[in-house]
């Protein structure tokens, strides 16, 4: 369900609409959409989606929502997932008991929720019956890959026009075998996060529904039912996910290209928080131009 009680903030000539939906096991999905287009004039809706222990607001992801709403007529819509643990306090993990359950199926799940809501207009400042484009940062990617794919492959609507990963793994699963015996053995892993200083669970929920639907989890055998183009860009020197994981992903896609920066880690050289009033570091300008390009490429190609 919509809650259509959105709050209105303004930065710049971008304007952010706040809002929520209702996500997995009706947990809520807290979402800022970012658009500087009043005339009603969207002609394409992006879906952005954060990595493990990220968020809608963490580092250059609103620096680069509002670089695309800037340049383009479009609306991007980066979001919490429902079990990411983050509220509107972006100082802690405010839900760890959210956390400790996510699995790649809750995240498809709010992923198609935001599908259905932005397809339909229902969403702050959206346009019904535009280009869809899936983007997302690290294991976020993943999962837009994952929903692109399952929904090409079972013939699902919406189907996304194009997707965008950015440092995004080729696997849904690279935990060492010491991690799958603790997961097998205590029925969790903990997961420290570097940022708040918590000690955060990770419910055997995860590896099980993986074991349970091989077919659903496979990324790779999944990016080849995508029949829209993909854009994977990834971090010569990504330090946590290897940048082969951006040459697995595109040989794998039939429509794809890769951007490899040189010189970039995981969150492409921007510190968080972010100053949206800096200059953007080289790696992530170079991000923002291939991605305005690529969208105004396979959603609004008028555009160009």
């Amino acid at each position: 369900m919509l809650n259509v009680m959105a709050t209105c903030s303004a930065s710049k000539s971008v304007k952010t609409h706040n809002w929520t939906l209702n996500g997995a096991e009706g947990e809520t999905i807290l979402v800022s959409s970012d658009c500087a287009t009043d005339d009603g004039g969207i002609r394409a809706n992006v879906i952005f989606a954060h990595g493990f222990k990220g968020y809608k607001d963490y580092g250059f992801i609103p620096v680069l929502s509002a670089q695309l709403a800037n340049a383009l007529p479009i609306v991007v819509h980066r979001f919490n997932f429902s079990h990411s643990g983050m509220t509107d306090d972006v100082s802690t993990f405010a839900r760890p008991d959210l956390f400790e359950k996510d699995t790649w199926n809750k995240q498809v799940f709010d992923l198609s929720a935001m599908l259905r809501a932005v397809a339909t207009g229902e969403a702050p400042g959206s346009a019904a019956d535009v280009p869809i484009i899936l983007m997302g940062h690290s294991r976020g990617g993943s999962a837009c890959l994952l929903t692109a794919g399952r929904r090409f492959r079972d013939g699902v609507s919406p189907q996304p026009t194009g997707v965008i990963t950015i440092a995004a793994p080729d696997s849904t699963c690279n935990l060492s075998p010491d991690a799958i015996e603790m997961f097998e053995t205590e029925g969790a892993i903990v997961s420290p996060s570097v940022r708040t200083g918590q000690s955060l669970r990770v419910d055997s929920a995860w590896l099980t529904e993986q074991r349970d639907e091989p077919e659903n989890h496979d990324l790779i055998e999944l990016c080849t039912q995508i029949l829209c183009p993909v854009f994977v860009a990834h971090g010569a020197d990504d330090p946590t996910v290897p940048a082969e994981s951006a040459e697995r992903i595109a040989r794998a896609c039939p429509i794809a290209e890769t951007l490899i920066l040189p010189e970039t880690n995981h969150i492409m050289n921007t510190v968080n928080p972010a100053d949206p009033d800096a200059a953007l570091s080289p790696a992530l300008k170079t991000l923002v131009d291939h991605t305005i390009r690529f969208i105004s490429d396979v959603a609004i190609p008028s555009s160009s």
